[in-house]
């Protein structure tokens, strides 16, 4: 996230609400079940994306045409929502214009999934306004990282729809971040998710096998959910992390706080892909060090370094869907498809 979210975190309570099914054996019930999963429909490279800044936005109109350009150009037909390029501050117009865009991105027909343009900060102030009665009956993917992430909690654990951890539209649209998406969204597969052939920034924490739900996204953005009920229940999840900007004694803060909230406890694995610019400075602990005293404790199967990051290699991650992971192999796969 561009923006610095320290001024937004909270120390509180977490009100274990929400999915309380997301159990090992509660994938398969019934779709209309809150403890159960919605699938959206699958996407093509020729369907119709709803453009929506549900957090900050793009401030340089040149980079707004830019996206749209390279949108159009990977076949996408774009329909615009009323208040996406607005600006109020660091927040993409008012709370109630990006959630009236947001909504009417689900109710429209027209428009088969909902691509958030960046993220920032700002959804966190969204939750409270949408409709999830509505968004539950008219399920479509939506996508997008960092700050979407409290629309990812949100949304599965008030309706059970599946949305998708992946890029943004002013994302870098590389082969690799292509690939992903494409086999998730499109074709309807499994994915297996490895290192970049390239990618030496990695190492196991515990190894080890486990299987959960996979559940999380940006650090910063879901410790300021803690306290509210619009996250699921994190028991036997596999929890996927990443992080932008942040000096390790915050990430430190914000690791320890998941702990006192109990998450860390719960969890069946444990995964956290990259934190970038996260420097440790002078007399810091490092990033291995950190999650050497926090997480290998847990004694569950745990790494980092996939690639779920702020950088150029992304991948799309189903929110919600059930997983398995090897530490040691430092990977991990979808155990059924993320849309029908």
């Amino acid at each position: 996230m561009s923006l610095s979210r320290k001024q937004f975190l909270k120390s509180t309570s977490l009100v274990s609400l929400g999915l309380a099914g997301l159990s090992k054996n509660s994938f398969e019930t019934e779709k209309t079940s809150v403890t159960g999963l919605i699938l959206p429909k699958a996407i093509n490279w020729n369907s119709t994306l709803g453009l929506v800044a549900p957090a900050s936005p793009i401030y340089d109109p040149s980079q707004f045409d830019e996206m749209i350009s390279d949108l159009k150009e990977l076949g996408f037909n774009l329909k615009l929502g009323k208040h996406v390029q607005d600006q109020y501050g660091y927040l993409a117009g008012t709370d109630k214009d990006r959630a009236e865009d947001l909504m009417s991105m689900f109710k429209d027909p027209e428009v088969d999934a909902i691509l958030c343009v960046r993220g920032g900060w700002g959804c966190n102030r969204l939750i409270d306004l949408l409709d999830y009665k509505v968004i539950k009956e008219n399920p479509k993917p939506l996508i997008g990282f960092s700050d979407i992430t409290s629309l990812h909690n949100a949304i599965l654990s008030k309706t059970g729809l599946v949305s998708f951890h992946g890029p943004v539209g002013k994302s870098e649209w590389n082969t690799f971040t292509k690939k992903s998406f494409e086999q998730v969204l499109i074709n309807k597969k499994r994915e297996v998710y490895e290192l970049d052939e390239l990618q030496v920034d990695a190492f196991t924490i515990n190894s080890g096998t486990a299987e959960g739900p996979l559940l999380g996204g940006n650090l910063s953005v879901l410790v300021a959910m803690l306290g509210s009920d619009y996250l699921p229940n994190f028991e036997n999840a596999i929890l996927f992390l990443e992080d932008v900007g942040e000096d390790v004694y915050r990430l430190d803060r914000m690791l320890t706080q998941l702990k006192l909230n109990g998450i860390l406890d719960q969890i069946s694995g444990f995964i956290f892909g990259k934190c970038t610019n996260c420097d440790a400075g002078s007399n810091s602990l490092t990033l291995p060090q950190l999650l050497n005293d926090l997480i290998k404790p847990l004694d569950i199967p745990a790494f980092y370094g996939a690639m779920i990051s702020h950088e150029e290699l992304n991948v799309t991650i189903p929110v919600g869907i059930r997983a398995r992971m090897v530490a040691e192999e430092m990977k991990f796969e979808t155990l059924s498809s993320a849309v029908k």
